[in-house]
C-alpha cells in the first residue's frame, strides 16, 4: 500500500518521532489483553463491563460520531477490539455517540461536558471543533482526567494538556488527494464539504487545494448546509448543478465515504461520470467496487479502525499501568487505488477497513 505513514505533515512533527516504539508498545498491550467483550443495545452509549483483575475499577469513556456514519462503525469495531483486552484485565470502557451532525458543534460541546460528569479513568476524545470542544476538553485534564485526542486534533493536544494524538493528518490527506489528482492530469478539483467549519472538513480542502497547486491545479469548494450530511439525494443534486454549472471541474473529492456515493450519482445524472474524475477520503465496499472498475480514482484513508484500537488501548494503558506513549501515533493517510483495492476489500470484510 502507498502510504505516508512515515511522511505525516503537521504541527507537531516532534512528537511523531518515536512512533515505532509507541506502536510497538501498545500492540503488545492488545496481544496481552485478548478477550471477550460484551454491550448494551443504546446505540448512543454502550460499555463493556470489567469482570475482576488488575486494573479493576479503570474506566476509559471513548466519544465518537453518530452512529448512521459508517466511517464511525469502523472506529468502534476497532475500539470494542481494545475494549476486550481492557475487560479481561478488568477494566471498563463506554462508547458516546453524537446524536446526530444537525447542530454539529454545540452537540460536540455537550458530549464533552458529558464525558466529565462521569469522571472517567481515561478520556478518548476527537477535537472536531476546537472553538466549541476546548473549554470542556480542558475542563477534563485540570480535573487530572488524562485526555487521548484521536481522528481529529493532532495540533490541540498541548493547547488542551492532552496525552497524546492517535489518528491521521486531515491537511495532509487533503495535500495527497490533490498531488494525485493533478498527477493524473485535472487542474480544477471540486471539493464537497458537507461538514463546514469543522477543523476536519476545512483542513481536508485547504490540504486538497495546497496539494493541487503544487502540481499545476487548483482546488474550490462546495460548501453544502451539514443538515445535509447524509442526505445522498440533496448532494447529489447539489454535485450535478455545480459541474453542469461549471464545465471546467474536473474532478470532485468528498470528505466521507457517503458523500462519495453521492456524488457518483450525481456525475451520472450530469452525464459527465467518465469525463470527471472521483475520489474520496474513507471508503465503502460500492467505492472500492468503484476503484476496482476504474469509476473512482481513489480513496484516502485514515485507518479508523487503528485509531479507534489504538487509541482505546493507549488511554487504558496509561491509566492501569502508567505507561505512556513516547509520541503520538499516525495512522495515515494512505491511499487505496486499483493496485491495492484488492487487500482493502478483505479488509472490509472483517470490519477492520
Amino acid at each position: 500500500m502507498i502510504s505516508t505513514l512515515l511522511n505525516t505533515r503537521g504541527t507537531r512533527a516532534k512528537r511523531r518521532v518515536s512512533v515505532t516504539a509507541a506502536l510497538a508498545a501498545t500492540v503488545a498491550l492488545g496481544l496481552a489483553l485478548a478477550g471477550c467483550t460484551s454491550s448494551n443495545n443504546n446505540p448512543s452509549s454502550t460499555s463493556t463491563s470489567g469482570t475482576g483483575g488488575s486494573a479493576s475499577g479503570v474506566s476509559i469513556v471513548v466519544m465518537g460520531g453518530a452512529t448512521n456514519d459508517p466511517f464511525w462503525s469502523t472506529v468502534k469495531n476497532g475500539g470494542e477490539a481494545a475494549a476486550a483486552g481492557v475487560e479481561k484485565a478488568g477494566g471498563k470502557v463506554t462508547f458516546l455517540a453524537m446524536p446526530n451532525y444537525n447542530n454539529f458543534n454545540a452537540d460536540a460541546a455537550k458530549l464533552v461536558a458529558n464525558i466529565l460528569a462521569q469522571k472517567p479513568s481515561a478520556a478518548v476524545i476527537p477535537d472536531w471543533a476546537p472553538e466549541a470542544q476546548n473549554a470542556n476538553i480542558k475542563a477534563i485534564t485540570d480535573a487530572g482526567i488524562p485526555v487521548f485526542i484521536y481522528n481529529t486534533g493532532a495540533d490541540q493536544v498541548k493547547t488542551v494538556g492532552a496525552e497524546a494524538y492517535v489518528g491521521s493528518d486531515d491537511y495532509a490527506s487533503g495535500k495527497l488527494a490533490g498531488e494525485t489528482f493533478a498527477k493524473q492530469g485535472s487542474k480544477h478539483i471540486l471539493c464537497v464539504n458537507t461538514l463546514p467549519g469543522t477543523a476536519t472538513a476545512e483542513a481536508r480542502c485547504k490540504g486538497l487545494n495546497d496539494g493541487a497547486t503544487a502540481e499545476g491545479g487548483k482546488a474550490t469548494e462546495l460548501s453544502l448546509p451539514s443538515s445535509q450530511f447524509g442526505d445522498p439525494t440533496a448532494i447529489a443534486q447539489a454535485i450535478k448543478g455545480a459541474v453542469l454549472q461549471d464545465s471546467s471541474v474536473d474532478a470532485i473529492f468528498t470528505i466521507s465515504q457517503g458523500d462519495a456515493d453521492s456524488a457518483a450519482s450525481g456525475l451520472s445524472q450530469a452525464g459527465v461520470a467518465d469525463k470527471v474524475k472521483l475520489g474520496s477520503t474513507d471508503f465503502n465496499t460500492a467505492a472500492l467496487g468503484r476503484i476496482d472498475k476504474g469509476t473512482q480514482l481513489f480513496a484516502i484513508d485514515q485507518q479508523g479502525y487503528a485509531q479507534g484500537y489504538y487509541a482505546v488501548a493507549a488511554a487504558f494503558q496509561f491509566a492501569a499501568y502508567g505507561i505512556a506513549l513516547p509520541g503520538d501515533l499516525p495512522t495515515g493517510p494512505a491511499i487505496i487505488d486499483k493496485s491495492n483495492v484488492a487487500k482493502a476489500t478483505a479488509g472490509v470484510k472483517d470490519g477492520a477497513r
